[in-house]
């Protein structure tokens, strides 16, 4: 039998990925935040009111935020599960990963 590389990065291309069977949910949404993002470039192309342009930017942030907060749920709910269901080290490596891409959501 061959021996698994259990590597985060082999993990990531042998895995199924939890989000995939919201792909079209993920992708329709960030089909609209690319028009809100050119929306935005019109607006700024046009020399919209400032406070306009910036609200379209508030909202175009938390459709990103959305997002990110539902690719971590399906992340913790699978790709975590999956790993400790394998074992303990599985476990802390995917969960000191979301852990880390958590503190980045909240820097940003």
């Amino acid at each position: 039998m061959k021996d698994l590389d259990m590597t985060p990065e082999a993990t990531t291309e042998e895995h199924t990925h939890g989000y995939i069977t919201d792909k079209s949910k993920y992708l329709n949404r960030m089909r609209r935040i690319e028009g809100q993002a050119r929306g935005i470039t019109k607006m700024v192309d046009e020399e919209k009111y400032c406070i306009d342009i910036l609200t379209q930017i508030s909202a175009l942030t938390s459709a990103l935020q959305a997002v990110a907060v539902g690719l971590l749920d399906d992340h913790l709910k699978h790709c975590v599960v999956d790993a400790a269901r394998m074992s303990s080290a599985d476990a802390d490596a995917k969960i000191k990963e979301a852990t880390d891409a958590i503190s980045r959501l909240v820097r940003s």
